[in-house]
C-alpha cells in the first residue's frame, strides 16, 4: 500500500508539474505596443514587441520597415525576432499616419529619405534611442535589421558610428552611400543578404558598396541568393521574378538562418 501511495504521489506531482508547464507556456505571449515619439517636430509611431516568457534584460533589435512604412509585414518580422529573445522595435521613418501605397506613392516617399541621407539617419537614430531607453533592453547588446528601404536604413545607421554590435540588410537598396568616407565610422559588423538578380541593385551598386567596406576596413560579409530578386522575404510580393520584386521561399529561409548564425556569432541568442 505504501508503494502504491508513493507511485500515486509521484504521478500526481508529474501531472501537476506538466500542468504548471502548460500554463506557463500558454501564458507566455508576445507583448506589443504602439509607441509615439518625435524626431524634431515630426510625430512618429513605431511598433514594439517582446516575448514575456523571457526574464530580465535581453538584446534589442531595431527593425526598419520597407517602403510602405510600419505595416503588418514589418510587425510580423518584429514579432519573429521577439520570439528569439529580443526586444524588437520597428521605428517609423516616415511619420505618424504616413503609410504610402506602392509603387508610385511609396516610391515618392522613400525617395525623400534615400535622397536625404542625413534625414534618414536622424530618423533611424531617434528610433534607436527609443529602443535603448526600454527597461528590458540590454544596451550593450543592440543590433539592427532592415528590409528593402530599411535595408538601406540599417547601413546608413551604421555609417553614423552608432554603437551597434551588428546590422543585417535584407534585399536592401541602394547599398552604397553618397558619402562613402562615412564607412570609416562604422563600428558594427555588417551582413548584407542580397538577391543576386535584384534589378534595383545592379552590379555597379554592389561594387561601390564593396569598395566602401574594403577601404573602411569594416568587418562585413555579403551573401547573394541565386534566382532571387528584390523583396525575396515578402510573400506579398508575389512570385513573378520578371516584375523585379518577388517572394522566394528558399532565399527567405536561407537568409533567416544566415541572420541567426550572425546573431549567434555576436553573442545575442539566448535560446
Amino acid at each position: 500500500m505504501r508503494q502504491q501511495s508513493k507511485v500515486r504521489c509521484l504521478q500526481w506531482l508529474a501531472v501537476f508539474a506538466f500542468g504548471v508547464f502548460c500554463m506557463s507556456t500558454a501564458q507566455a505571449a508576445i507583448k506589443s505596443q504602439i509607441i509615439e515619439y518625435r524626431q524634431g517636430d515630426t510625430l512618429l509611431e513605431g511598433y514594439l514587441s517582446y516575448d514575456d516568457s523571457f526574464s530580465g534584460k535581453r538584446p534589442g533589435v531595431l527593425v526598419i520597415h520597407t517602403w510602405t512604412g510600419v505595416g503588418d509585414y514589418i510587425k510580423g518580422r518584429a514579432d519573429m525576432l521577439a520570439r528569439m529573445g529580443f526586444v524588437a522595435f520597428a521605428p517609423d521613418i516616415y511619420g505618424k499616419g504616413v503609410r504610402p501605397r506602392p509603387p508610385k506613392d511609396a516610391g515618392a516617399e522613400m525617395a525623400k529619405y534615400t535622397g536625404n541621407r542625413p534625414l534618414y539617419r536622424a530618423r533611424a537614430l531617434s528610433g534607436l534611442e527609443v529602443l535603448r531607453a526600454h527597461a528590458l533592453v540590454d544596451t550593450a547588446k543592440l543590433t539592427a535589421v532592415g528590409y528593402c528601404f530599411g535595408g538601406t536604413g540599417v547601413l546608413e545607421l551604421a555609417r553614423t558610428g552608432a554603437d551597434l554590435l551588428g546590422v543585417v540588410s535584407f534585399h536592401g537598396g541602394p547599398l552604397s552611400s553618397p558619402t562613402p568616407e562615412d564607412g570609416k565610422k562604422i563600428k558594427a559588423r555588417v551582413l548584407v543578404l542580397h538577391g543576386a538578380d535584384d534589378p534595383n541593385v545592379p552590379p555597379a551598386e554592389v561594387a561601390a558598396f564593396e569598395k566602401e567596406m574594403r577601404e573602411a576596413r569594416v568587418d562585413w560579409q555579403m551573401v547573394a541568393y541565386g534566382n532571387a530578386v528584390h523583396s525575396f522575404t515578402d510573400p506579398g510580393a508575389g512570385n513573378d521574378n520578371a516584375r523585379g520584386a518577388a517572394y522566394n521561399e528558399k532565399a527567405d529561409k536561407r537568409s533567416w538562418i544566415a541572420m541567426q548564425a550572425f546573431f549567434s556569432e555576436l553573442g545575442l541568442l539566448s535560446r
